[in-house]
């Protein structure tokens, strides 16, 4: 199936060159689609997207989540895209699937081709497409050091795989600071990096974030929550990684004695194979003031979002942490463990809110004093967040183009919250 409404349109300043680029993707994701719109109303860019599966549009179950998932934010608006033809295709994403065919004959004509990610079957065959037919391939993935312990048998492949890879590509575009030190330490410092920041649609969230605020108080009504006691929010999928314990724990802590007034809520957002195990913890500690709201579509999160003081991931392992990009835009206050993605680009401890490190509950029932004391550190997230956008996307992306395709005039714009390499 191929959609071409709202795709790219034929205006564009005198003189310039457009650039037919083509995006290789598993399935459509609900966080990039906003990206995707953003880049095909660029006049200078032909975007093409091609997507190996369209099990996220079907509706399909979470295994994160644990439930049956169909996102209720338009997935394929505004872009022209197309489906590959599968080979195989079980529902999920993976290295074995989606596997698609007939890229190679699709690619014939563009300038430059984008692969999300460089670890699936899929992905590789996007890359050796692109190398067969002479077309630059440029990498994108959220990856850092900070990651799980290998053993040295698996380390010294990876590094034999990169090693392949750097001869397969022609640059990468980086999320954040802790990914561009994944890529130069595998690629090489010399290598071609250029930043395009791990963002979401900021000027929707805080549009939603507006509009929410009207109706907080049926909120707080439904959820029984008396009015003037600040919220502490979790919202993420409930797994073992997430911590999520740690913050019952480290609330139960806060709230101790009456240490802080006046008491605030804690509500917790999501669903997965913890929470049986959460809400025992909760009934154990005696926690009367604890709210679980189950899974919840990108729709209702900003009314959530609007409804917090504090926002906290206490995860391990956490790639990035795209949710606090979209508590930030709702004027949040950001608790995150030193183990978030994210952290290093959109968090400093003490400003936009606290870092503390991962799994160390008293530490987090500090942080989470200090974010109640201190206000202002909500205004800081959002001002900080106002210049972590889709238009810093935009020019880095334009950067790369016109470093792979020699296509592009060069990128004049000043609002990149990072050089590139």
């Amino acid at each position: 199936m191929t959609d071409v409404s709202g795709g790219a349109g034929s205006t564009m300043k005198a003189g310039g060159r457009r650039v037919r680029l083509a995006y290789l993707v598993s399935h459509p994701i609900q966080y990039q689609s906003p990206l995707l719109r953003r880049i095909a109303q660029e006049p200078e860019i032909d975007l093409t997207v091609f997507f190996g599966s369209d099990f996220s549009v079907r509706g399909y179950k979470d295994e994160g989540f644990g439930v049956e998932v169909k996102w209720d934010v338009p997935l394929l608006e505004g872009f022209r895209h197309e489906f590959l033809p599968a080979l195989r295709d079980n529902g999920t994403e993976g290295v074995f699937s989606p596997i698609s065919y007939g890229l190679l004959s699709r690619l014939r004509g563009f300038d430059a081709l984008w692969v999300h990610g460089y670890s699936t079957i899929n992905q590789m065959h996007g890359i050796l497409a692109a190398k067969a037919l002479g077309i630059p391939v440029l990498v994108r993935s959220d990856s850092q050091l900070k990651d799980r312990p290998r053993s040295g048998v698996k380390l010294a492949a990876k590094k034999l795989f990169f090693e392949l890879l750097r001869k397969l590509i022609d640059g990468v575009m980086v999320s954040g600071t802790l990914n561009r030190e994944y890529w130069a330490h595998y690629l090489g410092e010399n290598f071609p990096l250029f930043m395009l920041p791990y963002a979401v649609d900021n000027a929707w969230f805080q549009e939603q974030a507006r509009l929410a605020s009207a109706t907080r108080g049926e909120l707080r009504a439904e959820l029984g929550m008396e009015t003037g006691r600040p919220v502490i929010l979790f919202a993420s999928k409930l797994q073992t990684r997430k911590l999520c314990s740690d913050l019952v724990s480290a609330y139960a802590k806060l709230i101790a004695g009456g240490a802080v007034s006046p008491l605030p809520y804690l509500v917790i957002v999501g669903d997965g194979e913890e929470r049986g195990a959460l809400e025992r913890q909760v009934a154990e500690l005696g926690l009367a003031d604890v709210r679980f709201c189950g899974f919840r579509n990108q729709s209702e999160m900003p009314r959530y979002l609007d409804l917090a003081t504090i926002f906290v991931l206490p995860a391990r392992h956490e790639p990035w942490g795209l949710i606090v990009n979209e508590a930030m835009n709702a004027g949040c206050a950001i608790v995150v463990t030193d183990d978030v993605g994210c952290q290093p680009d959109l968090v400093t401890d003490g400003v936009e809110g606290c870092v503390y490190p991962v799994g160390d509950v008293d530490a987090l029932a500090a942080a989470l004093k200090r974010a109640l004391a201190t206000p202002e550190m909500g205004q800081r997230a959002l001002e900080r967040i106002d210049r972590w956008g889709f238009e810093e996307d935009i020019a880095g992306l334009r950067r790369a183009l016109a470093r792979v395709t020699r296509k592009l005039p060069p990128e004049t714009r000043k609002v990149a919250p990072a050089e590139d390499a």
